[in-house]
Order: C-alpha cells, then structure tokens, then sequence
C-alpha cells in the first residue's frame, strides 16, 4: 500500500472518532464531547473545532448546549475566539442540514425573573466555586464583572448546568499556556460545582486522544497539584508548529506507535508528501515496506532512524534516509525531543505494501544515547 494513502487514510478515520475515550468514563459522551470542543476553541483551531461540533452533535449535544458553550467561553479566550467559534458552529449546523443530518436546537435558558439580582447571585455562584467570600480589590470593576455578568448572568442560564460550565472552563484553560494559577482554581472549583474527581481525571483522558500532549500534561500538573499526586513529567520542546504543522493525532495507526504520532498531510491530494510529527519518546514499531522506497526527511527537532543490522542513525533538520525495500526498520523521537519528518514512498511497485512488525520495547529505546 502507497504509504501516502495510508496516512490519508488515517486522517480520514481520525475525523470520524467523536471523542476517542472509552465507555467506562463517568464523563457522558456529551461532556467528552464538550472537553474537545472548549479545547479546540480555546487553541483558535477552526479545522479542529469543526470536527469536534461535528462529533459532538453525534454525541448528543444541542445546538443550545454548544451555542452556550462557546458563547460562555468569551469570558475566559476572549470575544475573537468565541465569535470564530460561532461561526464555526453556524457553517457545521448549515452542512448537517444540507447532508440531512441531525442537529437538535435543544431548549433555550429560561427566563430570569423580573428582580433578578445578577450581582447577589453571582457572589453567591462564585463563593460556591471558590469555596469561600472572593473579593478582588485591586480591581473593583473586574471583581463586579466576575459576580455581576460571568457568575451571575451566564451561571444564570440552565441549558448548561453548573458542573458542565466547569468542565467547559477547565478544558478551556488547559489549552491556553501562562493560566495555570488559573487552571488550578478551576480544577478545585470544578469539584464544588459538582464534577466528581473521577471525571475530572477523565477530562485529561479525553485530551489526551483529542487534542494533544502539551493541553494534557497542562491539566494533569494541575489535577497532580490538586489531588496530591505525582507529577507529570516535563518534555522538551524543540519544535515550532508554525512552521511545520503537526496536524491530527494518528489515532487510525495508534496500535503501530508508542507514545502519539500526528499526521499533516502537505498537498497530499496531488501526491504530495506527508509531515509526520513525534512527541518525546515517540516512536513506531518495526516495519517493512515491500516492493517499495520510503524517504525521510528531517524537517525539527531531534530523532532515530534504526534499521536492523546496522547502527542507529540520528536524524536533526536536513538528514535524509532513503530506506530501502525490504529493510526491517523503525523511526522515532529522541528522549528529549518533538520530532518532524517528511516523509513519501517511491518507486512503487505494482504489489507495494507495508507490514507492521513488533513494537520497540522501552529496553530497546533506552539504549540509545
């Protein structure tokens, strides 16, 4: 098989996984669903954040219930974000219908009484939240807008209940890097709003399959703080996303990789190559290409190329490997490193395939330097 059509392949089953977790979660599919959403909203990435509206209509989400979700958001990633998101979620509601698809409106907020007190009931949500009085007076305007308008007018509005605003909010926060003070207030916060601790553990889970490494080990620093457990361990980032995207998670060929693996395909509609990108550590099992030559290119960070019988290769920007047909091999990240190669098959023959072998135990990594 042509190795760019598998990783198309693998792009293509990836859009059809709704949130990639497991059914044994106290999470409902709804709420795996929202994690994803909120994520991808709060990373302002639109291609993402289409795919997770998508998914999470099939999950059983309302039009209301996302509506609210991203509109709630605006608070916390600000007015830009959630308009792009909005957007977004107006043109995947547009498409189902085309497609006749479902997309349930969901019932709207209830009406707010005629005396409703915003900034009483809002002080009153917030100390619920934080677990006591909060007060922020070295800027009394913000404190107000906290109680009055965030806590006190959007909290107001049931189509989402308290705990699923939380796990909105912590979702969202763990993918915007420099919050971490307040991720951590929300991941305490989200327990007294009613988000068990198994569910909050399952929010990572989530993140972990759908939205990436960094967002996830972001949010389990925070649950290790508030929880008392170990803490996650610190990669290295050597890798510019700006320059070389690191696309999907390869979820379709995660059975083939320790550690994830993500797939940009770069024009691969006219036969163009695909950018391949590992997290530390990161690495597939051993393999072979039959009746076929795959070439790497080193394009960030720093990786391993090993093929049996001979000594492993280091692959930094601008190695090249032109990996032989029949040749048992593996490639991967360093220990320390993110790691990005391009990669494309060629002179193909007629009966080209791939076969995947056993994977690269830790034994076998760990003797590298």
């Amino acid at each position: 098989m042509n190795r760019i059509k598998s990783a198309l392949t693998a792009v293509a089953l990836l859009a059809t996984t709704a949130t990639g977790a497991t059914e044994t979660m106290e999470l409902t599919t709804a709420q795996q669903a929202l994690v994803t959403i909120a994520a991808n909203e709060a990373r302002g990435d639109i291609a993402s954040l289409r795919v997770a509206i998508d998914n999470g209509f099939d999950a059983g989400l309302t039009v209301s219930q996302i509506k609210e979700a991203l509109s709630q958001l605006y608070a916390y990633t600000g007015f830009p974000r959630s308009l792009n998101a909005l957007g977004t979620l107006q043109q995947v509601i547009q498409e189902r219908q085309q497609n006749g698809k479902p997309c349930e409106p969901g019932r709207e907020a209830s009406p707010l009484p005629a005396d409703y007190d915003a900034l009483r009931c809002g002080t009153r949500v917030q100390t619920q939240l934080t677990g006591k009085p909060f007060d922020y007076r070295f800027a009394p305007q913000t404190d107000y807008y906290l109680k009055a308008h965030l806590f006190g007018d959007i909290f107001a509005r049931d189509n989402l209940s308290h705990a699923d605003r939380e796990i909105v909010t912590v979702s969202a926060i763990s993918a915007l890097p420099g919050c971490e003070p307040q991720l951590l207030a929300h991941v305490h916060g989200a327990r007294n709003m009613g988000v068990t601790d198994a569910q909050i553990h399952d929010i990572a889970t989530v993140m972990q399959s759908t939205v990436g490494p960094e967002e996830t080990r972001r949010l389990q620093a925070a649950i290790a703080t508030e929880f008392g457990e170990s803490q996650p361990k610190q990669d290295v980032k050597t890798v510019d996303f700006s320059v070389w995207p690191r696309g999907e998670l390869n979820t379709a060929y995660a059975k083939y990789f320790i550690g994830n693996s993500y797939l940009a395909p770069l024009d691969a509609e006219h036969g163009g190559p695909v950018n391949v990108t590992f997290e530390p550590r990161c690495r597939n099992n051993w393999h072979i290409h039959h009746a076929s030559v795959q070439v790497l290119v080193c394009v960030a960070g720093r990786g391993w190329y090993v093929e049996e019988g001979k000594a492993p290769l280091p692959m930094t920007p601008g190695t090249v490997v032109a990996i032989p047909a029949e040749a048992k091999h593996w490639h991967g990240a360093a220990r320390d490193s993110w790691f990005q190669h391009i990669t494309y098959m060629t002179q193909v023959g007629n009966d080209a395939s791939n076969e995947w072998l056993e994977p690269v135990t830790d034994e076998e990594y760990d003797k590298l330097p």
